[in-house]
């Protein structure tokens, strides 16, 4: 997702956000019974939410059950412009995450592949190519622990 100027939501969507992030399957007539709007209203602040940006409803999956064995948490040290390495990252297909962060990297890229050897591709010969990138460390995820977004709007 990417960042983008965001409204400020009140109180009633935060709300509806929450419900989604439980089950982005529930019925907009489920959410307007508790957050007392129409069903309508609630179809159209969720439009706006997803246009927006603020939010995605999307099926999270654990991606070694669904055919990507091998995914990995890239850190990268940059030269020059921190966010244009950030955008080259972020237009490579096996990059699902992209954050520009202060401490011992400039970016961190999640990154899901097929095999070993699809990862040393992206490293070795796309990721490394970027310019300004310097350096890069892979940590290689081995099992999904826990995964939520679940976690509300606060």
């Amino acid at each position: 997702m990417v960042a983008r100027s965001s409204p400020v939501l009140d109180e009633t969507s935060k709300r509806i956000v929450e419900h989604l992030q439980t089950d982005g399957r529930r019925s907009y007539a489920a959410i307007a019974a508790d957050v007392g709007l129409s069903e309508a209203a609630v179809r159209q602040r969720v439009a706006r939410l997803l246009e927006a940006g603020v939010m995605q409803i999307v099926a999270v999956t654990d991606p070694m059950q669904v055919g990507f064995p091998r995914q990995a948490m890239v850190g990268v040290r940059c030269s020059g412009d921190t966010t244009v390495v950030a955008a080259a990252l972020a237009e490579l297909d096996e990059v699902t995450y992209v954050v520009a962060v202060a401490g011992t990297f400039d970016v961190l890229a999640e990154v899901v592949c097929e095999s070993d050897d699809r990862l040393l591709d992206l490293l070795s010969r796309r990721i490394r190519a970027v310019p300004g990138v310097t350096s890069t460390e892979t940590l290689v995820y081995l099992k999904l622990i826990k995964q939520r977004y679940d976690w509300g709007t606060r």
